[in-house]
C-alpha cells in the first residue's frame, strides 16, 4: 500500500510539475528519501513516448536533480557526519576508527565508489553521505556522480520509454532485487556487529 501511495504522488508530481518535479524527485532520490528512480525515470520515459517531455532534456534535468540531491547530502557528510558519529556513534556501534576506514577508502576508491553506487538500490540514496564525511575532492565526486546518475537514467528512462503502458514492470522487476541486495546489507551488518563485539572482548580480556 506505501509503495502504491508513493508511485501514485510521483506520477501525480510529474505529470504536474514536468521537468520541474522530475528535478525535484530525482533530488530526493539522491538524498535519504524513499523516492525510487525505478519509478520516476520510466515514468519519464514513458511520458517522452506520449510527446509530453524530450528525451535528452529529460536525461539532463534528472542528471542535474541527482547532482543536486548529491551535493546536499555530501554537505550533510561534511558538516554534520563526523560530529554524530563522535558524540552518537557509540549507540550506532561507529567508531572514530571506523570513520578513518571511511575517510582511507574515499582516498583510495572513492571515484570507483561512487560511480558504481549510483547502480546499487539503498546504496545510492546515501553513499554521498559518507563521501562528505571523508571530505572526497569536489571535482572528482562531481564527474563520477554526473557520470554514474547519467547513465542510470538514461536506462532507465529508455526501458520506460520502449515498455510504454507497461512501465511499471521496471519497478516490479527492481523490487525483487531490491529484497535480494538488503538481505545481503543486513547479513553483512550481522557480521559487522558480531565482529565488532568479539573485537571489544577481545580488548577487555
Amino acid at each position: 500500500m506505501i509503495v502504491e501511495k508513493i508511485v501514485e504522488y510521483i506520477t501525480i508530481g510529474m505529470s504536474i510539475g514536468g521537468y520541474f518535479g522530475l528535478f525535484i524527485l530525482m533530488a530526493l532520490e539522491s538524498m535519504i528519501a524513499p523516492v525510487p528512480s525505478e519509478v520516476v525515470m520510466p515514468f519519464a520515459g514513458y511520458l517522452v513516448l506520449q510527446g509530453r517531455f524530450d528525451f535528452w532534456i529529460a536525461v539532463s534535468v534528472s542528471s542535474l536533480g541527482s547532482i543536486f540531491g548529491s551535493l546536499l547530502s555530501y554537505y550533510i557528510g561534511v558538516y554534520g557526519g563526523r560530529p554524530f558519529v563522535l558524540k552518537f556513534g557509540k549507540y550506532l556501534l561507529l567508531e572514530e576508527e571506523h570513520l578513518e576506514w571511511t575517510e582511507k577508502w574515499f582516498k583510495r576508491h572513492g571515484e570507483k565508489t561512487i560511480f558504481i553506487s549510483r547502480f546499487v538500490p539503498v546504496v545510492r540514496h546515501l553513499i554521498s553521505i559518507p563521501a562528505g564525511i571523508a571530505k572526497m575532492s569536489m571535482q572528482k565526486f562531481l564527474i563520477y556522480t554526473l557520470l554514474g546518475a547519467s547513465i542510470w537514467n538514461f536506462i532507465l528512462l529508455y526501458a520506460g520509454f520502449e515498455l510504454g503502458d507497461h512501465w511499471e514492470k521496471i519497478h516490479e522487476y527492481s523490487q525483487q532485487l531490491d529484497i535480494i541486495f538488503i538481505a545481503v546489507v543486513v547479513l553483512f551488518l550481522i557480521y559487522f556487529v558480531w565482529k565488532h563485539h568479539k573485537r571489544k572482548n577481545e580488548k577487555s580480556k
